[in-house]
């Protein structure tokens, strides 16, 4: 049995993971910014006496984190598990996004899981064990429009990751990234509706693929859970994993492309994209099938 640390638990992913690690026997620290607004997963502990114990914690403040870790060191114990799951999206032209946004991204997405890694690998250190999942995504490992600000922090936390796996495991510590693909979350389904205007085409494109992809196969996020428990019962030391056909798929067809290939198919005229689209994934996600416009 475990001790199992969780961010950003009120839903999605983060939500999903608490309940696999604790219906799998393991104790639970299920976090979030603000539990008394997501109480969802206290009712189904509650109903199912699951191992799952809620706190506040901000990933975003190094106050709350401080105070948060320190608080359950003292209660609970040294962790075996560190999942760091908190995020967020961002989406749009790189010229029509405001520079707070940016900042925002970043420091949830990247310095949220330093700030947390920073307060369990003393101890991890000091034991010789323990295992650190980061939640990152595919698009840690791609870059396009509209997605670049969430992009580049998960880039960010990919180098962090495979970093930190160097430094830690002279000391037993495992560190793995978990690399979803198109889930069934509120996020994806925000990224499904393109904005109302925007002299970038990009945002349509990539809505169009979001909303194609959901309503083909749209994977829960109950299967990345699954791929975490997974990842921290293993014992593995692979240090990516990508979760889901649609993620695998999405990257080896990133791999065929040359740099200049991929920017010049991002830059290219709507009906060469959605030709390409079409040709290689079987979706038409012409504009004319997929008209959802935010109001």
């Amino acid at each position: 049995m475990a001790l199992v640390l969780i961010t950003g638990t009120s839903k999605g992913i983060g939500y999903e993971t608490a309940l696999a690690f604790a219906r799998a026997g393991n104790n639970v620290l299920a976090t979030m910014r603000s539990p008394e607004r997501s109480p969802q997963l206290a009712e189904v502990a509650a109903r199912e006496k699951l191992p799952i114990a809620i706190s506040c914690l901000d990933v975003d403040s190094d106050e709350s984190v401080a105070k948060g870790f320190k608080a359950i060191h003292s209660e609970h114990g040294p962790l075996d598990v560190l999942i760091n799951n908190a995020g967020i999206e961002r989406a749009g032209a790189i010229e029509e996004l405001s520079l707070q946004e940016f900042h925002s991204v970043m420091n949830t997405n990247y310095f949220g899981a330093v700030r947390c890694i920073q307060s369990v690998v003393p101890h991890m250190r000091q034991r010789r064990s323990g295992c650190i999942i980061n939640v990152s995504s595919v698009a840690g490992r791609i870059s396009c429009s509209p997605l670049t600000p969430y992009m580049a922090s998960k880039w960010a936390l990919e180098a962090l990751s495979e970093g930190l796996a160097g430094e830690m495991k002279m000391f037993n510590v495992r560190v793995a990234i978990v690399e979803p693909g198109i889930i069934d979350t509120e996020m994806a389904h925000r990224l499904e509706v393109a904005p109302g205007s925007s002299a970038y085409p990009q945002y349509g494109r990539i809505a169009a693929i979001f909303e194609a992809s959901l309503q083909k196969n749209p994977d829960p996020p109950s299967d990345v859970a699954k791929k975490i428990l997974e990842v921290a019962e293993s014992g593995t030391w692979q240090l990516r994993h990508p979760v889901g056909p649609g993620a695998e798929a999405f990257l080896q067809w990133r791999r065929s492309f040359t740099d200049e290939e991929w920017v010049a198919l991002y830059s290219a005229d709507d009906e060469t994209w959605y030709a390409r689209i079409e040709r290689d994934f079987g979706m038409d996600t012409r504009p004319e099938h997929h008209k959802r416009v935010a109001s």
